[in-house]
């Protein structure tokens, strides 16, 4: 999954996997934070370096905060868990009440695959590609040597060995693509996005009970005035101290 584009013209891209309808919701709800991060930015400013996103930390925020904080909440798997049932099971099928969706969407667990890490494991994908980047760009790991180093690293952080390189280190698009150095925005993106979803309830009680009605106005408009709408004014650190009171 995946999203880019223009401020005027922004496109995003999914991915479906029949064993785990779940999956496919996050993706999306995920790529949908980006959308809304650039279609809110200022429109005054199109085009103009003050009017872009701040850096790929805050953008990364605002994915994770729609995927992460908003759509793992309890009041808006209440709102969901109805519509899936409606869709995909029965009104006696147990599997989709809100509260075990809600141990579905919150489990912790060892796995080969970033994308579907819950947030406790997340971080250690990171680090690990954190890890090979350092050493691939310094020169102390070859190409040819990085689905072994990979291999390593996962049964060291993670406590799982990938059985094949597409569960292993060709699952992400981002070094095919040449983005080195990307991977740490992920963790840092978490990290802002808990600060500001804590400081958007404690500014706005609405936010979460509209949330259990699948209304994400309230939410959305707290983001509008308070990040996409500063454009590039401040830093990372200073837009997360002017709305949170801290930094990072």
């Amino acid at each position: 999954p995946c999203c880019g584009g223009s401020p005027e013209d922004v496109r995003m891209t999914t991915r479906f996997d029949e064993a785990d309808f779940f999956s496919s919701v996050l993706s999306t709800v995920h790529e949908t934070g980006h959308a809304l991060y650039e279609l809110g930015l200022p429109r005054e400013w199109v085009r103009q370096p003050v009017g872009k996103a701040i850096g790929m930390a805050m953008h990364e925020s605002q994915s994770l905060l729609i995927e992460m904080q908003a759509c793992r909440s309890p009041e808006f798997l209440s709102y969901f868990a109805p519509l899936a049932r409606e869709h995909l099971g029965s009104a006696a099928d147990g599997a989709f009440a809100p509260d075990n969706l809600l141990r579905h969407a919150l489990r912790v667990e060892r796995g080969y695959i970033r994308v579907d890490a819950d947030e406790v494991t997340y971080p250690l994908h990171v680090i690990l590609r954190y890890r090979l980047e350092r050493a691939l760009v310094a020169g102390d790991l070859k190409v040819r040597d990085l689905p072994g180093a990979w291999n390593d690293g996962m049964r060291e952080l993670v406590g799982v060995t990938p059985p094949d390189d597409r569960l292993g280190c060709l699952q992400d698009i981002h070094w095919p693509s040449g983005a080195f150095g990307y991977f740490p925005s992920y963790t840092m993106g978490a990290i802002a996005a808990s600060q500001l979803f804590r400081t958007a309830n404690e500014k706005d009680a609405n936010i979460r009970p509209r949330l259990a009605e699948g209304d994400f106005a309230p939410l959305v408009a707290f983001l509008r005035q308070h990040v996409h709408g500063q454009g590039s004014r401040w830093t990372t650190q200073e837009l997360l101290e002017r709305v949170t009171g801290k930094r990072l």
